[in-house]
């Protein structure tokens, strides 16, 4: 039951014994005494802990033995939401928002603790309303997934969904994401829509709506600026460019990465600065000219999976890449030490995938330089096994433009000649 979701076995019966339901408003008297909104629980939790939002935006879990008393302060009843129609300025630019998953166009149902996913231009404008003063929104929910849930499949359907708007009038496609596996999808479309007429930003938020440092609404603010001003086309990633409100970065698709864990600047480019910034509400480019090149829109959206990405350790088991050439995967991507380096031991099985025709490429788990491997005699006697070297390509990146070509190109010299060249800023100078 929805008024007691989440809740099983003590808990359940602790809530029902006192009349209570999740979204109500209580006091309880514990160690301290705590005022907040009875949340909805994992399905899977133990049942002896209620789930408090505090007024301050946090959760905690209240032991129930521990708990003295608890009262209802109040219990609002769930009202219909009311959202009056946006009136479009012909003035202002159009946006579109595409819906991943993501919390950064999410709206928070505060009686429940729900977070659900924006479905129209009108509940966008409500939940930000500063946009409806800078672009006409218009929004639509692909899917709604866990970032760590989207796979190749959901790459193929938003590059999908672009290509329709190839044609559109447009200033620019927000892509709200969540943001684990977002440096993954902007890959991916960075190389299936190279050229796309209008700018693309993948948008997400490292804190939820529901607190009060969320960077929700600025890195949408901030995203939509930058889709109408940037005057170039591209996919980018938006994000805080630090703790502070006041700059948002706008990465590469294919130069950055997810670097923290919970910082709102956890995005950054690797080895420069990020394309652009938007600071004080203008737009500021870093990147060089010779990183805009203007390509013919020719989408290839078109993937295969069978590429693996190993991460080269001391001991790691060659009978690992065996059974990757037993499986009959198609392209390799080695995450080396260094210079672009992995140990003899693993030079019999790289000598037998390269005679299978499978691509193989060298990335480092150094976060910034090069690969050369005409440096060392070991990187030496990997190139003369077939592997090729991937300059600074970002690993993640390799992966997925492996994924990619192989999708697209069946010839093992085109490949390789695809493979080294510059498609989409994903080598940096």
């Amino acid at each position: 039951m929805s008024e007691f979701r989440g809740y099983t076995g003590k808990s359940l019966e602790f809530l029902k014994n006192n009349r209570i339901t999740v979204g109500d408003n209580v006091k309880i008297l514990a160690d301290l005494t705590y005022l907040g909104i009875i949340m909805p629980r994992y399905e899977h939790s133990d049942d002896s802990h209620l789930v408090l939002k505090l007024k301050s935006g946090y959760n905690i879990g209240l032991e129930i033995e521990k708990i003295k008393k608890i009262e209802i302060t109040s219990s609002p009843k769930k009202n219909i939401e009311k959202v009056e129609s946006v009136e479009k300025n012909p003035n202002l630019p159009k946006i579109l928002l595409l819906s991943t998953g993501g919390t950064i166009a999410s709206k928070v149902d505060y009686r429940t603790g729900a977070v659900t996913p924006v479905l129209s231009a009108e509940e966008l404008n409500s939940s930000v309303p500063e946009l409806s003063k800078i672009a006409n929104m218009d929004a639509e929910v692909l899917f709604s997934e866990y970032s760590e849930n989207i796979m190749p499949e959901h790459w193929l359907k938003i590059a999908d969904k672009l290509k329709e708007h190839s044609n559109s009038d447009y200033s620019g496609i927000i892509i709200a994401h969540g943001t684990d596996t977002m440096h993954y999808t902007s890959s991916f479309l960075s190389f299936a829509l190279a050229g796309f007429p209008i700018p693309i930003a993948l948008v997400g938020s490292q804190r939820s709506s529901d607190r009060a440092s969320s960077d929700a609404a600025l890195n949408l603010i901030g995203a939509v600026k930058f889709l109408i001003d940037c005057k170039t086309n591209g996919v980018y990633i938006v994000m805080h460019q630090d703790e502070n409100d006041e700059t948002i970065a706008c990465h590469f698709g294919t130069r950055v990465r997810k670097n923290h864990t919970s910082k709102r600047g956890a995005f950054q480019t690797v080895g420069d600065d990020p394309a652009f910034i938007v600071v004080n509400e203008q737009v500021q480019r870093n990147a060089r000219n010779n990183f805009f090149k203007v390509k013919e829109f020719q989408p290839r959206i078109k993937i295969n999976t069978k590429v693996a990405l190993i991460k080269y350790h001391p001991g790691y088991d060659p009978s690992l890449l065996e059974k990757i050439i037993e499986m009959n995967y198609d392209g390799i991507i080695f995450e080396g030490t260094g210079l672009g380096h992995i140990g003899k031991i693993m030079y019999g099985n790289v000598k037998k995938a390269n005679e299978k025709g499978i691509f193989l490429g060298m990335t480092s788990q150094c976060i910034d330089g090069r690969v050369r491997m005409t440096v060392y005699e070991s990187g030496r006697d990997l190139l003369d096994l077939g592997i090729i070297p991937l300059e600074n390509m970002i690993p993640e990146v390799a992966l997925v433009k492996t994924m990619w070509t192989l999708g697209n190109f069946q010839d093992r010299n085109e490949i390789k000649k695809i493979m080294l060249e510059n498609i989409a800023s994903e080598l940096s100078d």
